[in-house]
């Protein structure tokens, strides 16, 4: 197993430009399967869930292409088949397969999803849309079983502000029969660009970024290009790294609007920075406070995926910082971790917990539990003086394209065991 060996107390300063995002990428990829004409995506980060879900499209006949990020793809020719198990399993977005293959194969029977370790994660909203599209739920106990004839546009209600829920509902929608409305649907930037794309291919979805979607189905989807949006998960990551090095880092390729709710909290916690309209600027930030409560929460409230590396910035902060995560089970165990490093917490309970700093963290062996825990070990890793060895950085690699480079690139010592 490949480890990050990271000698820390080095402030990053100079420029960086963000991927595209994984989330958006994701969905878009499994989009392109409605159409029956080449579609190519530009800015699609090179990371290792993005050429598992290539693989997955290419288990039922697409011919995809992949390099320097741009994906080439002919879904014209593909086919129902039971796609191997393993390779659903890997991450939990290959559930998107679902309403992006089922208007057109009209039926699926896949294994359920795997991903990170983030507690469960219930699938039932994802076959309440289907259901009220006129689908039928086969199996939904040992695997996801579904058969549909032709989609019938309708009022749907999802039973959560789910994301994926969302981008499936969505997808399914494109292709049906009269007008569908989506309400409580999830707003993030990544369905967002989900919804342009399918536009551009000639789809007619309204309502986008509100909890409100509504889309008149279409008989068929033309080809086209698209670029990925910049991913802002990875912009705060960087902004948050360069906050807690002290660092002085400009950082590109982002819609700085997608982060309200972070840039809020990062102005209570003392960071200065620039906004522009495609950039942030980080400026070198002596002092940091404890902010009052740091809640998660669906978009466009705080994001949950920087809930862990915003952890890391609090151990630095002045006062007392409560962690409130309120839309996973076990994502607070990467504090056990910074716990072992010198950080000084208190659990309240799974979904809460407090943050008492400044502490000092020390360097030593530590280990990332998902994606965005293993970003916040990065930055851990980045504060303390003296060498830190992260394992596990398989999760990293899944989320984050080119990491060491990038932060090589902008003074970090890091560098890849075998």
């Amino acid at each position: 197993m490949k480890k990050f060996i990271i000698n820390g107390g080095r402030p990053l300063k100079g420029e960086v430009k963000v991927s595209g995002s994984k989330n958006a990428a994701l969905p878009i990829l499994c989009a392109s399967m409605l159409s029956e004409k080449e579609v190519v995506l530009e800015n699609v980060p090179d990371i290792d869930d993005i050429h598992s879900m290539i693989e997955i499209l290419r288990e039922f006949g697409a011919k995809i292409s992949f390099g320097k990020n741009k994906v080439t793809i002919d879904p014209s020719k593909i086919k129902k088949r039971n796609a191997p198990d393993e390779v659903f399993k890997r991450m939990r977005a290959s559930i998107l397969t679902l309403g992006a293959l089922l208007p057109r194969l009209k039926e699926m029977k896949i294994a359920f999803p795997g991903g990170c370790v983030l507690g469960k994660r219930s699938v039932h909203a994802h076959t309440h849309a289907f259901k009220q599209l006129g689908c039928e739920i086969v199996d939904d106990k040992k695997g996801l079983h579904i058969k549909c004839g032709n989609l019938k546009g309708n009022k749907i209600i999802l039973p959560e502000l789910s994301v994926t829920g969302t981008e499936n509902a969505i997808m399914a929608s494109v292709l049906a029969e009269g007008e569908t409305e989506i309400r409580l649907a999830a707003a993030e930037p990544h369905v967002q660009d989900l919804c342009h794309f399918l536009n551009e291919l000639g789809a007619k979805i309204s309502g986008i970024g509100t909890n409100k979607v509504k889309v008149k189905g279409v008989k068929k989807l033309k080809g086209g290009r698209y670029e990925i949006t910049g991913d802002y998960l990875e912009a705060g990551t960087f902004a948050i790294a360069a906050a807690t090095t002290k660092g002085d880092l400009k950082i590109k390729g982002i819609n700085p609007e997608h982060l309200d709710s972070f840039w809020q909290k990062m102005d209570e916690a003392g960071v200065k920075f620039e906004i522009g309209k495609d950039f942030v600027h980080i400026f070198p930030t002596e002092k940091l406070y404890a902010v009052k409560m740091l809640r998660t929460a669906v978009y466009p409230s705080f994001p949950t995926d920087l809930q862990a590396p915003f952890a890391v910035l609090l151990t630095q902060a002045k006062g007392v910082s409560k962690i409130f995560e309120t839309l996973f089970e076990g994502r607070l165990n990467y504090l056990f971790e910074l716990e072992q490093m010198g950080a000084h917490i208190e659990f309240l309970n799974p979904h809460q917990a407090l943050v008492i700093g400044p502490s000092k963290l020390n360097p030593m062996p530590i280990s990332s539990f998902d994606i965005r825990a293993g970003a916040a070990m990065v930055i851990a890793a980045l504060i303390a003086k003296g060498e830190t060895e992260i394992s596990n950085i398989s999760y990293i690699n899944r989320g984050y394209e080119r990491l060491e480079e990038k932060l090589r690139s902008i003074g970090a010592d890091i560098i890849t065991t075998p």
